[in-house]
């Protein structure tokens, strides 16, 4: 029997680790087994990586010893970092800085970065459309990691750049329909007629998953994923119809996202005015056909929406 080649896999209790891990733990002949990276392995979902056969180890980005040895030994490698958990692009560079060496000095043979655009080259930081944040970025989440990418190759890292996308799955949480003044839900966004590019984080788990399994197809190279392009209506028209009760579309203007005043408020309405205003640079390095060759499984907003319908707590 081969010996299967360990992934270690970081932030793998949230969503994009934890996609991946499943991924995984779903193809029994993958050839690949988990070595999962949480700061809490003694929480639940720790717990519940377990179970699916996962090696669960700690390791915390800001203790590069930690990231050594939790990559020590394996084959590749999912790398990724949480802007929102203090919202400091400044942090987040540094903790990929630290995850580039550390994957360099033990040799990973496939890493995968989650990363995203320079917004700047679309919004230049003297393009007074948005707010410059943090001192030198227009959507530091974005920025941030693009400036980062280099650390990979500066160590010798071979490295799939994974561009990811809105999640579908923040329509659960921080961009969920609200209940307007007239009772209907809505969906607010400052995108005008735009097309949103969405994902379900499960795909980023089974593309990644794809990628490892090509070998060395995808290294060096920056594969931008999506599931589908979508207006904001037509979004509205298919929660409606998913949720069985009338979902709107109220667009905002860009200030007004921005002053809504909810935390990160400045940055998600860069963000999403820089999905707008670039909608042709964004969407179109997100070449659908070709993702769903490196993924068949991709789904589209209505397959997504079809099997989480009950996530939605709308009161």
């Amino acid at each position: 029997m081969t010996e299967q080649r360990i992934v270690t896999v970081f932030g793998a209790t949230g969503h994009q680790g934890g996609s991946l891990v499943r991924a995984i733990h779903a193809d029994r002949d993958s050839g690949f087994v988990v070595r999962a990276v949480t700061r809490r392995p003694d929480s639940d979902r720790a717990k519940e990586l377990e179970r699916l056969g996962a090696e669960v180890v700690r390791a915390d980005l800001d203790d590069e010893e930690s990231l050594v040895a939790a990559l020590e030994g394996a084959y590749g490698a999912y790398l990724v970092t949480n802007f929102w958990e203090d919202m400091d692009a400044a942090h987040e560079k540094a903790q990929a800085e630290a995850l580039a060496r550390a994957a360099g000095h033990v040799g990973v043979q496939h890493a995968i970065w989650s990363t995203l655009e320079d917004t700047r080259e679309c919004i230049p930081l003297d393009d007074d459309r948005m707010p410059t944040l943090q001192g030198s970025y227009k959507v530091p989440h974005f920025d941030g990691k693009a400036e980062a990418d280099h650390y990979f190759t500066d160590a010798g890292v071979p490295t799939t750049f994974l561009r990811t996308t809105f999640f579908w799955e923040n329509l659960f949480g921080a961009f969920a329909p609200q209940r307007g003044e007239d009772g209907t839900l809505e969906l607010s966004f400052p995108m005008g007629d735009r097309k949103l590019a969405g994902i379900g984080v499960d795909d980023v788990g089974k593309t990644a998953l794809a990628i490892l399994k090509r070998g060395t197809d995808f290294i060096p190279a920056t594969v931008s994923i999506a599931g589908e392009h979508l207006p904001l209506a037509d979004m509205a028209a298919a929660l409606s119809e998913s949720l069985g009760q009338p979902v709107r579309y109220r667009p905002l203007t860009p200030d007004a996202f921005r002053a809504l005043g909810f935390p990160g408020a400045d940055e998600a309405g860069n963000m999403f005015q820089f999905y707008a205003d670039c909608e042709d640079h964004f969407t179109g390095a997100r070449d659908l056909d070709a993702v769903r060759a490196i993924n068949p499984a991709l789904q589209d907003f209505s397959t997504w929406l079809a099997a989480h319908r009950d996530e939605f707590h709308v009161a």
